[in-house]
C-alpha cells in the first residue's frame, strides 16, 4: 500500500482558504511538524501558491519550516515543488529564474520539481521546451526528480516517452482524484497508464476541498465564500456518499476522512491532503495504519459512480 503526503495550497491562500498569517504560521509550523514526525512522505508546494501579494508564501514558509529540521529527519522526505508555465515563460531556459527563486524560498530543500500544467490546450508548442528545461536540471544535478501534474493519459504517454529518450526518469503525475473527482480510474485512464510506465500518481485534493470530510446533514458554515459555493452544489449531491463512508468508518471505528484518504490509497496512489491543523495530521497518520477490505472498496466505488454532481474539472487539465 502506497503512503500519504501532503499539500501546501492553503498556505498563504486567502480567497479560498482566508489564510492569515498573524493567525495561522505558527500553527501551519506544528501542524508541519507533526506531519513529518507523524511519518507522512512527501510534502508538495508550488511558485504560484499564494494569493495576491502574498504570492510564493507557501514555499516561503515550507523553506523556514524545512530548514529548522534535523538533516537526517529531513532525508525521509520528499519535497517536491510545481513551476508554472506562464505564457510569458518561452523556452528551453523559460522556468530557469523561476527555479532559482523557488530554490531560494525553499532554502535549497528540493527533491523534485514539477510542470505545474500542461499547455497542450493552449500552447502545445510551449510545453516540451520547458520540460526539457526541467530534464536539463536534473542532468545538471540541480534537482533529483521530475514529476507532471494535471496530465491526462495521452500526453503522460508522450511526454514520458520524451524523457524516457533522453534518459530521464519520471518521478510522478499528479491529478485531481477522489470519491467526488473518480475520473481518473477509468478503464484506459491516468492510473492505467502511471501503472504501466511505473510513474507515481499524487491524488490531490483527495478530500474534495472539504467536502468529504463532512457527514450528512452537515450545512455550510464558517468557510470562504468559493467553498461555500462548491458545497453548496456538492453536499446534496454527495449525501448517500458520504452515508456510505460514514457507514465505513463507524464499524471501522476510524474518521470519514481515513476512509477518503484509504479509497484513493486503495487505487494506488498516494494522497496529498491540505494540511493546516495538528488534528487534520492525526486523520492522516492513522490512515496510514488500516487499508480499506476490497468489498468496502466496491461499495465506495459504487456509490460514487452514483454521484451526479461531481468536483469541477481543472480547465488546464490535458486529455
Amino acid at each position: 500500500m502506497v503512503g500519504i503526503g501532503f499539500g501546501t495550497w492553503a498556505w498563504g491562500n486567502q480567497l479560498l482558504w482566508g489564510y492569515n498569517p498573524d493567525l495561522d504560521d505558527s500553527v501551519l509550523e506544528s501542524t508541519f511538524q507533526q506531519a513529518v514526525a507523524g511519518g507522512l512522505c512527501l510534502v508538495d508546494t508550488a511558485d504560484s501558491y499564494g494569493t495576491g501579494f502574498l504570492n510564493g508564501r507557501s514555499e516561503e514558509l515550507l523553506g523556514r519550516f524545512l530548514s529548522a529540521m534535523q538533516p537526517e529527519h529531513r532525508a525521509q522526505l520528499t519535497v517536491a515543488t510545481k513551476l508554472a508555465p506562464f505564457p510569458w515563460r518561452l523556452g528551453r531556459r523559460g522556468l530557469v529564474n523561476a527555479f532559482l527563486a523557488s530554490q531560494r524560498r525553499l532554502h535549497g530543500c528540493m527533491d523534485r520539481v514539477q510542470l505545474h500544467w500542461s499547455t497542450a490546450r493552449y500552447a502545445p508548442w510551449q510545453e516540451r521546451p520547458l520540460l526539457d528545461g526541467l530534464a536539463d536540471l536534473v542532468e545538471q544535478g540541480a534537482v533529483r526528480e521530475i514529476g507532471l501534474s494535471n496530465v491526462g493519459p495521452r500526453r503522460l504517454t508522450l511526454l514520458h516517452r520524451h524523457l524516457k529518450d533522453r534518459g530521464i526518469p519520471l518521478a510522478s503525475v499528479q491529478v485531481q482524484f477522489s470519491l467526488l473527482a473518480p475520473g481518473p480510474r477509468q478503464h484506459g485512464g491516468i492510473l492505467d497508464i502511471s501503472r504501466d510506465l511505473g510513474v507515481d500518481v499524487l491524488a490531490y485534493s483527495p478530500l474534495a476541498l472539504g467536502v468529504l470530510a463532512r457527514g450528512p446533514g452537515w450545512t455550510p458554515q464558517g468557510l470562504t465564500p468559493l467553498r461555500t459555493g462548491l458545497f453548496r452544489r456538492l453536499l446534496p449531491a454527495s449525501e448517500s456518499l458520504r452515508q456510505t463512508m460514514v457507514s465505513i468508518a463507524e464499524a471501522r471505528g476510524v474518521s470519514q476522512v481515513q476512509v477518503a484518504l484509504n479509497w484513493c490509497r486503495s487505487h494506488g496512489t498516494c494522497p496529498i491532503p491540505g494540511l493546516r491543523r495538528p488534528s487534520q495530521v492525526m486523520d492522516a497518520q492513522q490512515a496510514l495504519t488500516w487499508s480499506l477490505s476490497a468489498d468496502e472498496r466496491t461499495q465506495l466505488d459504487q456509490s460514487s459512480a452514483e454521484v451526479m454532481v461531481r468536483m469541477p474539472d481543472n480547465p488546464l487539465q490535458s486529455a
